[in-house]
């Protein structure tokens, strides 16, 4: 009998088990992993960003673990000697209208707390030559980026050190429900799957969204940090920007593609019959409806997959790039999107339930890596403890 189990060895049932290993020191914890090892999935996949935290609204989930994450996770790659990548970001805007988006985005960031500022093209040109903006740009300094690989690796040594079971090659049951004194559910993409058989997640489905990035091969640095378009504040997509990865390499994307099934990464790779049934039914209804425009979104994702147009879209953000050096794509991931089938809306924040005997983690989409350790406290002391 164990006190905790935890199902998913991703960032977050990584960082749950840290925090509740932290908080009880005898407590016996499990942590599940259908994969041979962690990372093989979104924590694995993620663009590597650490987020500073001014996208979202100062009542969100999101606003009061970002900021907090970003610092805390900085501060665990540099004490364990983990690659980071101080690069900053910068948000541009195209026209007028982003120029409001892009002010609004700024007061969110002031509201909470975030070091960011508002700098004209002049300033952006001493900061950074090979950039463009309509009139104003957004200076986000406490953007990093890191090797999310890794970071997970180094949790699952330090968790396993403290005395932490992982079982991996081991998918989660349900006869596993009786082996522990309360169940953790971090399973990501079969999140909702798990919490319906413990009467949760009644409203709730996993949309599964595919990332791609292309990356730039050639030897020349154009660009030495990220850079993002101004975001459609109405979905949860940030549209195709510039990550400038921990190493340097310069990639732009990611696609938001709506999958098929919900490991859809490559060709029929871990094809299932009934999962495609079920999503394509729900994407089509979506269609028709194009709630939240998801017609106009899959339409214009699709169209990400020609290379030249993908490229464009991100040539619009600097003043010389050297097109046909785009031309690698990188491993797919998988975004575990939330989707309320009542309202047929996409959730934008962080979604938990749960009681006395379970907690399942239902959206933990971007920024959750970055707000691993803050979300995880907060999980432990408002749902598992």
């Amino acid at each position: 009998m164990y006190d905790y189990l935890i199902i998913g060895a991703g960032v977050i049932g990584l960082a749950l088990a840290r925090e509740l290993k932290a908080k009880r020191a005898d407590a016996k914890i499990l942590i599940l992993e259908k994969e041979s090892d962690v990372g093989f999935h979104s924590s694995g996949r993620n663009s590597g960003v650490l987020h500073a935290g001014f996208y979202y609204t100062s009542s969100s989930l999101k606003a009061k673990f970002t900021k907090d994450g970003n610092r805390e996770l900085t501060n665990y790659c540099l004490e364990n000697n983990l690659a980071i990548n101080r690069c900053q970001k910068v948000v541009v805007a195209q026209n007028k209208e982003e120029l409001t988006t892009l002010q609004e985005l700024y007061k969110r960031g002031i509201k909470n707390g975030v070091d960011v500022s508002l700098i004209s093209q002049e300033e952006l040109d001493n900061l950074f030559t090979n950039i463009k903006t309509y009139k104003k740009a957004l200076l986000s300094p406490t953007t990093s980026t890191v090797n999310p690989k890794e970071i997970l690796l180094h949790l699952k040594n330090e968790l396993i050190k403290s005395g932490v079971e992982i079982k991996f090659n081991t998918p989660y049951r349900s006869s596993y429900k009786n082996s522990a004194k309360k169940i953790i559910n971090c399973a990501g993409l079969y999140a909702d799957k798990i919490a319906k058989e413990f009467g949760f997640s009644k409203d709730y489905k996993i949309l599964p969204f595919k990332g791609i990035y292309l990356k730039y091969t050639k030897e020349d640095k154009f660009i030495n940090t990220n850079i993002y378009p101004v975001p459609n504040l109405k979905n949860p997509f940030l549209g195709v920007h510039y990550t400038v990865t921990v190493d340097n390499t310069i990639k732009i994307g990611p696609t938001a593609i709506p999958a098929f099934w919900r490991e859809n990464y490559k060709g029929f790779d871990n094809f299932s019959f009934t999962e495609m049934v079920d999503i394509l039914s729900t994407e089509a209804k979506l269609f028709f409806k194009n709630s939240f425009g998801f017609r106009d979104l899959a339409f214009e994702e699709m169209k990400k997959y020609n290379r030249n147009y993908f490229v464009s879209l991100a040539k619009a953000m600097v003043k010389n790039v050297d097109q046909s050096g785009f031309n690698q794509w990188s491993t797919p991931g998988i975004r575990a999107q939330l989707l309320n089938v009542k309202t047929n809306e996409l959730l934008q924040d962080f979604v938990v339930e749960g009681d006395s005997k379970s907690v399942h983690v239902l959206n933990a989409v971007s920024p959750a890596f970055t707000s691993s350790f803050p979300f995880a406290r907060w999980v432990a002391e408002e749902y598992v403890l």
